[in-house]
């Protein structure tokens, strides 16, 4: 894997981590997310971190294993360019449910290089 590529992968890691260490010491309930509007658009702004990161993760290895790799692009594209269409439920089924793979799939391939 190239340079580049490796980069995209640990810029990927590292916004997964800001997200996971808003948490620290909180509990994990969407009440609270949904009225901290400062915790909701950090989150988002690290989800468009990670899309971002991906789009370019796939113009250097577009044959990459990771699970969505193209949906988590389009999220980073809705966050931006369809900001008033995205939903507080959303974001957070995608921290709870889809986070915790990606980053596991980030770890593996990081790992192996």
């Amino acid at each position: 894997m190239n340079e580049k590529a490796l980069k995209s992968l640990f810029d990927i890691k590292l916004a997964i981590e800001e997200i996971e260490s808003f948490f620290v010491g909180k509990e994990k309930f969407y009440t609270n997310f949904k009225q901290d509007l400062q915790l909701k658009r950090a989150t988002e702004r690290n989800l468009e971190i990670i899309g971002e990161a991906m789009n370019r993760l796939l113009k250097e290895e577009p044959n990459i294993a990771i699970t969505d790799s193209r949906r988590i692009v389009g999220l980073r594209n809705q966050i931006i360019h369809g900001y008033d269409s995205i939903s507080d439920e959303n974001v957070w089924a995608i921290v709870i449910n889809h986070l915790p793979l990606l980053q596991k799939e980030i770890n593996l391939l990081i790992d192996k290089e």
